[in-house]
This record gives C-alpha cells, sequence and structure tokens, in this order.
C-alpha cells in the first residue's frame, strides 16, 4: 500500500532543496510513498529590513512551521536545524537528522581575494552577530556590514555593491551551486560555526506512525554532533542575541567539541574544548558551557543582555 505525506517547508530555494534532500531520502527506504510539499511564510521570511539580532525572536523562521504541525495541517517540517530554538513544542520532536552538509562558513569576494589579503578597512557582509563578531577579532580593522535576504539576494547585493566581502554558509552555496565566487572555506579557529550548522532537522508530531519512519533517514554521527553543540547553546545562551558558536569533530576516532562565546565586538573571546564520551547526550556540552561561564563568558553575555557595550 502507497502512503502519501506532506512536508512543510519556507520558500527560498534553499529550504525547498533541502525538502528534496529529505524527500528523496525517504522515498529511498519507502519507494512506494508519495511526497508532497506545502510552502509556510515564517515571520522571518517577512521582516527583511531589520538585523536579525534587533528582532529578537528565537523562532524567527520556525513557528509557523511547527503551529502547522502541531495543527495537522503538514505531516512534517524541515529546518536548517541552526534556525531551531533549544526546546522544541510540547508534541513535537526531532524525528531525524541527516547527513550533514559543510559545517563552516564561507568567503565570497572579488579578486579570488581571502580574508587575510582582503585590503585595511575592507567592507565585508554579514546577517549573523556570531560571524560579525568573529570577524573583527581576526581582523578588527574590516569594516563589518549587516545584510539580510535570501543566499541569492545577499550574493546578488554583493556583486552589485561596492562590498569587497560576504560571508555565508558553506552548506548553502554548496546545495544551490553557487560556489562560483566562494573563495575560502573559513578554517573554525578563524569563525567557529553556528550549533548544528550545516545540519537539517526532520521534525515531526510525537509518538506517530511518521516520526517512526522518518527515523529511518537519520544520520547517527551527525546527531550526535549536533546534540553536542546545541546542549552547549542551551545551557550557555541564557535568553540573548550572543556571538556563541560550537563545533563537533572527530580526530584520531575521538570525538571533541570546541565552544566560544565573544563579546559583540569581538575583542573579548572566550573558548574551550572538552572530548565527548560515548554516551554524553549533551553531557559534554553542558560541561563546556559551565567552563566558559566560570571563564568569564557570563560576564559578557550579561552585558550584551543589558545592552552595557
Amino acid at each position: 500500500m502507497s502512503r502519501r505525506i506532506l512536508i512543510g517547508t519556507r520558500g527560498s530555494r534553499l529550504a525547498l532543496k533541502q525538502t528534496d534532500i529529505v524527500a528523496s531520502l525517504l522515498q529511498k527506504k519507502f519507494p512506494r510513498l508519495e511526497v508532497k510539499k506545502k510552502i509556510i511564510k515564517t515571520k522571518g521570511d517577512k521582516i527583511l529590513d531589520v538585523a536579525l539580532a534587533k528582532i529578537g525572536d528565537k523562532g524567527l523562521f520556525v513557528k509557523e512551521l511547527e503551529t502547522a504541525l502541531l495543527k495537522k495541517d503538514i505531516d512534517i517540517a524541515v529546518h536548517s536545524f541552526k534556525d531551531l530554538p533549544t526546546e522544541s513544542p510540547k508534541g513535537l520532536v526531532i524525528a531525524a537528522v541527516p547527513l550533514r552538509g559543510n559545517p563552516f562558513d564561507a568567503l565570497l569576494s572579488k579578486n579570488g581575494l581571502k580574508l587575510d589579503n582582503l585590503p585595511e578597512g575592507a567592507s565585508v557582509a554579514t546577517g549573523s552577530i556570531r560571524r560579525k563578531a568573529q570577524l573583527l577579532s581576526f581582523r578588527p580593522d574590516l569594516s563589518v556590514v549587516d545584510i539580510r535576504g535570501n543566499i541569492e539576494t545577499r550574493i546578488k547585493k554583493f556583486l552589485d555593491g561596492e562590498l569587497h566581502g560576504l560571508i555565508l554558509a558553506a552548506a548553502g552555496l554548496f546545495r544551490l551551486g553557487l560556489e562560483t565566487n566562494m573563495q575560502q572555506i573559513i578554517d573554525h579557529n578563524i569563525i567557529l560555526p553556528a550549533p548544528a550548522q550545516g545540519a537539517i532537522a526532520v521534525q515531526t508530531r510525537k509518538d506517530s506512525n511518521i516520526e517512526k519512519m522518518v527515523k529511518k533517514i537519520n544520520h547517527a554521527d551527525t546527531l550526535q554532533a549536533v546534540t553536542e553543540e546545541r546542549a552547549f547553546l542551551k545551557t550557555i545562551e541564557g535568553g540573548c542575541q550572543a556571538p556563541i558558536s560550537a563545533f563537533c569533530e572527530k580526530i584520531a576516532g575521538k570525538l571533541f567539541l570546541k565552544g566560544k562565546v565573544s563579546n559583540l565586538d569581538g575583542s573579548k573571546v572566550f573558548s574551550a574544548v572538552v572530548q565527548v564520551r560515548p554516551g554524553s547526550k549533551g553531557r559534554a556540552g553542558n560541561a563546556l558551557a559551565g567552563e566558559l561561564l566560570q571563564m568569564g563568558a557570563s560576564k559578557v553575555l550579561e552585558e550584551i543582555r543589558y545592552g552595557e557595550q
């Protein structure tokens, strides 16, 4: 017997591509499955003239999709995992995380220039306070400009304007085949990724037949990595928009989690690394967050929250 499922997604090319990835994985597991898409516009898609950090809503690209799931208007919601708040609404669950895309940030520039050799005072655009802070920590002379819009819109603004550079997530560029102007995958010692960057989250209603089906496309190593990164975020974020980053990687067969917190201009940076033991399930992320808070990150987060910078 064939079955039909309805996947809710945002309408950007990247969101649709990520939905296609999920649909393809499901159809490989369940060849008779019929998959339909429903485009749902989120608050983040509607507000394009304000910096994300100033809006201050953690569910900007998520809430409308989750509401549709809870109302049973859709069976599955597909998200960029880094957009999701650390708490799922009651009744919903992340049923699968497919194999992660490239987790790092990328520099688009003109004339083949990389971060090291951009001219002094060069203007570099990003919509992320995390990227801005870490860029300024690496190159305090740069002029970091805020930019909004989907990937194609940002690239057009970059190509048509006088910007020297543009920072975007590498995964999105690769998924859309837009690597033409990409000059550099930025080393994570310069810009550490956002927790769960490059990963896709497949959300369903809890204890449903759909959840059981979706679990079949989960990638265990990716889930383990993003679980630690998001545990770190949940413990450390303290309810404010702040430059917080985390990345979990395997080195010589062992898993390590690196976390970083800074102030908004990147002049104060706190970072540390912990080993992730088997069966951690977020404990390493929690421990790393505690370590950074004790090092002084708590004061920086407090200053950001109360606008003392």
